[in-house]
């Protein structure tokens, strides 16, 4: 322990610099610049009406990119092992700060969530540290644990005993979709390591059964719920956000609107500049802009999911697998929410939503990705 707690300390390898890989580089950088033009575009009146100044917002996003790259550029340069020790210190701090959330004068509560810390000027979201710090995590355990995945109790069942305390804390804010990402990568990770397809039916039968019970019990899930399912009888209601969305989505038809032509970001639709971005990216550049969107991620999913084949180490491999699927299947879900073809979870759209904390987090993903395509044996 104290030779490990001295390494942390140690002067991190480094490989032969090259160029960043093209594959996840170009299309995360066209992703970042249209999130930039987006965040002007949905903020200019959100900024006008709150602050009486329009790029207010705006200022404060290119700071949040700022550091995002600033933190990614760093991670990007990390060897392997550089990598591995930030396991531990990365858990520390992520679990710290869902403790500090719950501290009178540190936690913040908006709309009835506590979800945020205050640390002096800065307000952090937690949950997405925790994301990115969970993919750390499990890449070690489940790689010390791969030859006896096979096993429930020695395999998939100590990684569901360490994230489900983190999960209902998330739970507890409450913040739904941080924890339904949780669970996924969770799943995402124990299926790559090897875990039994049956494990994961059975304990994810068991999640899908205790989400239910946790909809039932919370009315305004419930109003979510039946917003989703019929959104046209419950427009005035829980539906009206889909409705907005939808008729963002029909107003950009196939060429969209023109950028900044949309209205729907004018306080029609809630959330435009978080969670409901992509519905004020189709309204303005119609159903190609948003199969480039889509188009986009696929690459960096293809491309991740290459890396993580090629690398023998086990814990680079899942490590590469845990945060591909953090960019790529938040991304994916955060879509299908804004089409509606799952309720709505308050998930934004990697790269493209506007947030401090999840903007910095993205590119502190991307960052290592981008070490980790560094290996020899990556092709």
């Amino acid at each position: 322990m104290d030779g490990y707690i001295r390494s942390w300390f140690g002067r991190f390898e480094r490989l032969t610099p090259r160029c960043p890989d093209p594959w996840l580089a170009v299309p995360a950088g066209a992703l970042l610049v249209l999130g930039l033009l987006m965040a002007l575009d949905t903020t200019y009146f959100l900024g006008e009406a709150k602050t009486g100044d329009g790029f207010h917002y705006f200022r404060l996003h290119l700071v949040h990119i700022a550091a995002g790259l600033a933190i990614g550029l760093v991670l990007s340069q990390l060897s392997l092992v550089g990598l591995r020790r930030l396991v531990m210190p990365l858990g520390l701090i992520a679990i710290a700060l869902l403790i500090m959330i719950w501290i009178p004068g540190l936690g913040v509560v908006r709309g009835g969530a506590r979800r945020w810390v205050r640390l002096g000027p800065v307000l952090a979201e937690p949950s997405e540290l925790v994301k990115f710090a969970l993919v750390f995590f499990l890449a070690a355990l489940l790689e010390r644990r791969q030859e006896r995945m096979t096993t429930f109790a020695e395999g998939a069942l100590p990684a569901f005993a360490i994230v489900t305390p983190l999960a209902l804390m998330t739970l507890r804010q409450p913040d739904f979709g941080a924890t339904v990402m949780i669970a996924l990568i969770l799943f995402a990770m124990l299926f790559a390591a090897g875990a039994r397809l049956k494990h994961l039916a059975l304990a994810g039968g068991g999640a899908l059964a205790v989400l239910a019970i946790l909809v039932v019990v919370k009315p305004y899930r419930l109003r979510r719920l039946a917003g989703f399912m019929d959104p046209w009888r419950t427009a005035q209601d829980a539906g009206f956000q889909l409705m907005q969305s939808f008729m963002a989505l029909g107003a950009g038809g196939i060429w969209g609107q023109g950028l900044g032509g949309g209205r729907q970001k004018m306080f029609y639709l809630p959330a435009a500049h978080t969670d409901f971005v992509f519905a004020v990216v189709t309204e303005d550049l119609g159903l190609i802009g948003a199969a480039a969107v889509l188009a986009l991620f696929t690459m960096i999913l293809i491309r991740g999911m290459r890396i993580a084949h090629d690398e023998p180490d086990g814990f680079a491999s899942l490590l590469t697998i845990g945060l591909t699927v953090l960019l790529t299947l938040q991304a994916l879900i955060n879509m299908a929410v804004v089409i509606g073809l799952v309720p709505t979870k308050g998930l934004p759209l990697p790269f493209l939503s506007y947030g401090g904390t999840s903007t910095v987090m993205t590119l502190a993903a991307l960052g290592a990705l981008l070490a980790l395509s560094r290996r020899p044996a990556v092709r």
